[in-house]
């Protein structure tokens, strides 16, 4: 889909802010921001991705294939095999990955693969073999975020400290990173790490 196009100089600065925001985040919620290694529900179900993220992970594979090669394979087999078990199902094209944007495609992801693991999950850790590199959605999930308009507000804290540790997410740079990229369309973490 973005071919060799490299990563915004700007994205390690949005990966910083995020990252520093869920630092401070899990200062202020203690124990009660339940994100460890291990725990793997934000590890189940297929997520939109952007093209930001999409390149965000190919870079990291690129970075893994010099340092880790067998690691490199085995994230490419489980991708690849959740590709192939997945690909009659997926709203959108078969062969980039990239989805559907018809309300029929939108509609038919809102039901597609929510039981499956992601394939940068390692089974038998429960960790992220991607985590460095992984895409937003998987670094804001846990603590108190705005959704949507921002009148929903998403979380998987207890409700006794969501409003002490919502966490600021930067969309407007993430935005403007994703349009300087000029790469329309949005796709899922598997496609991303093998495409």
């Amino acid at each position: 889909m973005l071919g060799g196009m490299g990563l915004p100089a700007r994205d390690a600065e949005l990966v910083q802010i995020v990252d520093a925001a869920l630092a401070d985040v899990g200062r202020r919620a203690g124990p009660w921001l339940v994100c460890r290694l291990g725990c793997t529900q934000c590890c189940i179900g297929v997520f939109r991705i952007n093209q930001l993220d999409a390149l965000r992970l190919r870079a990291g594979m690129e970075t893994l294939r010099s340092s880790d090669p067998e690691l490199t394979a085995e994230i490419e087999r489980r991708a690849r095999a959740w590709i192939a078990e997945q690909v009659g199902e997926f709203p959108g094209d078969k062969q980039t990955g990239r989805l559907g944007e018809s309300d029929a495609e939108v509609e038919r992801f809102e039901e597609f693969a929510n039981d499956e693991a992601c394939p940068a999950l390692d089974p038998a850790t429960g960790r992220c073999d991607v985590y460095a590199w992984r895409p937003m959605t998987c670094r804001v999930f846990g603590p108190p975020v705005r959704m949507g308009e921002g009148n929903e507000l998403g979380h998987c804290a207890s409700r006794d400290v969501v409003e002490a540790c919502e966490m600021e997410i930067p969309h407007e740079l993430e935005s403007r990173l994703v349009e300087e990229l000029g790469a329309a369309g949005e796709t899922v973490v598997a496609f991303a790490l093998v495409r």
